[in-house]
This record gives structure tokens, C-alpha cells and sequence, in this order.
């Protein structure tokens, strides 16, 4: 299906990460990360990593639904107003990506590609979990060809990996994605427990479901769904040409009242069995649109995950 034209980009829309100047689009994309990742996500490594820690923190007076084990009954009595006292994240985490970047995701009909918006995930994980010690590496799968990258630590390290998937050459059309092998690459060798983010599109058919619920046994896991408004949904347009870039196949359409209900209808089946095997999974689901502000929407998943983790109300 041909992109549909829009106006200017979005404020919040990653830069297009393709053509001739990459570089000062990458640097476009940290700045807007950095601004806004450090100006929503304020306190103590408000970050993915996995659960609050078991470092003790500071004290601070008990609120409504926060988790009564966490009680300081020594502060408590001090003051006689009942505290908690927080925990301090657990550092030196490791944390491996898999971005799929099948052809189904050099598509885009919003603000930006599935592909710009995938790279711009990475991004903001990269972000998110440096520091501190932190190792971050990818595995990075086209459907052609796999890319490994060795996880590290250091700024320019996240900015390398970040290019480095920002520029992987895209796969030809026709080419079918993997992403079950690539989550078994992960698999093996086994890895010290960490942080798995696996970033996709999830169409297609689920045999990835395997893999990812054996990761889990050793990783948390996130799962960053990356979503375009014409993946769920056909437009009013009349006569249109849908194409399958994984398979190079092509159909003309007329996008009849009823045939929009069944595209619609089996999108959204497909998007509840994903989202339901994510979550047998033990994963973390966010979603990002290219019609919406993602670093929003990343802001949103993360607070939601550390109100859980402390025991409040998410």
C-alpha cells in the first residue's frame, strides 16, 4: 500500500533515518530523547530496569496503596506517622535488544516509518538503561541477514549500537522476517540474567511465542509492539492495492464498507492473540503508533511499571 501523504512532521515524530544525513538525524533523536526522557522521568533510575532493588533507600511517609512490607517500623516510631523505605535499583544490569527490521516494518502511512519509530525505541531503551555499569547489546534481524552486537557500557557505545541499527541496510522485498530465530540466538549461549526488549511489528504468524516464554525464565522481558494506523484498519478510499513486503505478493481491492469490518475485525484478532501471548509470556507490553507521541507513550509504560513494582496502584 503507497503512503499516504501528510502534512509537516509532528513535533514528537523520530527524524527520518534514511538518506544522506543520518548523522545529524541520530543526533536529532538523542537530543529529543534526552530532553524529554529527563525532563518526565524524574527521582532515582526511573528507568526498564527490572524491579525496584534491593538496596535501601531513602524513608518517606506511607501513602495509600503503597506496599505495607515495606513498612520502616523505625522510622515510624521516631516520627510517629508511618514510612516506607525505598529501594535503590539494582545496578550493573544487562540488557540485550532484538529489533526486527523485516520488511513489514519499512512501512508507514503517519508521522514516520515502523522503522523509524522501532530505531527510535531503541533509542530511548539505550537511554533509559545506561549508566551506572550498564552493558546494553542487540541482535538486530532483517529476515536476511542477523547483525550481533556485543553488549557494553558507555555513551559512545549506545550511540554506536543506536546507528548501528539505524543503518543496517534494509532486506529486500520478498523477504519473510524471523524473529523466533532471532530470539533463539539470544537464547544461546545463556547470558547472566538481565533485561530482554524485543521490538517489532509481531504480524505475521506467532512462532515466536516459543522462544520468548523460554527467555523469560531467565530475563525480564519488554515487548515494544510498533504499530502503524493502517496495520488495524483500510481507509475510504475506493480501489486499493494491498501488498505483503515479506512475500512480494500484491491484490487489488475495492475497500468496501464490509471488507473494512473483516480487515478491521482480524486485525484486531490478530493484536489481542499478540498481546495475550506477550502476557502468558511474562512480558511487558508497550505499544507505540506512528500516529501518536511515542516518548509519551514510553514515559506512560515506565511510571506504570515503577508504581507496580512499589506496590501502588498502576
Amino acid at each position: 500500500m503507497s503512503r499516504e501523504k501528510s502534512g509537516e512532521r509532528p513535533a514528537w515524530a523520530p527524524p527520518a533515518l534514511h538518506g544522506t544525513r543520518m548523522q545529524a538525524a541520530l543526533r536529532t533523536l538523542e537530543l529529543e530523547v534526552r530532553r524529554r526522557l529527563d525532563g518526565l522521568l524524574q527521582g532515582n533510575h526511573l528507568g526498564l530496569v527490572p524491579g525496584p532493588g534491593s538496596e535501601p533507600g531513602e524513608a518517606r511517609p506511607y501513602q495509600p496503596g503503597d506496599d505495607v512490607r515495606r513498612m520502616d517500623w523505625a522510622v515510624t516510631a521516631r516520627t510517629t506517622v508511618p514510612h516506607i523505605r525505598e529501594t535503590v535499583a539494582d545496578r550493573e544490569l544487562e540488557t540485550w535488544l532484538v529489533v526486527d527490521l523485516s520488511p513489514s516494518l519499512d512501512f508507514g502511512t503517519a508521522a514516520c516509518e515502523k522503522r523509524d519509530l522501532a530505531v527510535a525505541a531503541a533509542a530511548a531503551v539505550a537511554h533509559l538503561t545506561r549508566g551506572g555499569g550498564n552493558r546494553i547489546g542487540a541482535l538486530i534481524a532483517t529476515g536476511e541477514q542477523q547483525v550481533r552486537i556485543p553488549a557494553r557500557g558507555g555513551l559512545a557505545h549506545a550511540r554506536s549500537l543506536v546507528r548501528r541499527i539505524a543503518e543496517t541496510p534494509r532486506a529486500p522485498e520478498g523477504t519473510r522476517g524471523d524473529l523466533a530465530t532471532a530470539l533463539e540466538q539470544l537464547r544461546r549461549p545463556p547470558r547472566r540474567r538481565g533485561l530482554a526488549v524485543v521490538i517489532s511489528d509481531f504480524l505475521g504468524p506467532m512462532d515466536w511465542l516459543r522462544p520468548l516464554r523460554s527467555l523469560s525464565g531467565r530475563h525480564d522481558l519488554v515487548a515494544v509492539e510498533v504499530v502503524d494506523p493502517r496495520d488495524v484498519d483500510l481507509p475510504e478510499v475506493g480501489t486499493v492495492v494491498l501488498a505483503d513486503p515479506e512475500s512480494g505478493q500484491q491484490r487489488e481491492v475495492h475497500a468496501s464498507p464490509l471488507l473494512r469490518r473483516e480487515f478491521a475485525a482480524a486485525a484486531a484478532e490478530h493484536r489481542a492473540g499478540v498481546a495475550a501471548g506477550l502476557r502468558r509470556s511474562g512480558a511487558g507490553h508497550l505499544v507505540l503508533r506512528t500516529d501518536s507521541d511515542w516518548i509519551a507513550d514510553v514515559v506512560r509504560f515506565v511510571v506504570a511499571r515503577k508504581r507496580r513494582w512499589s506496590g501502588g496502584v498502576a
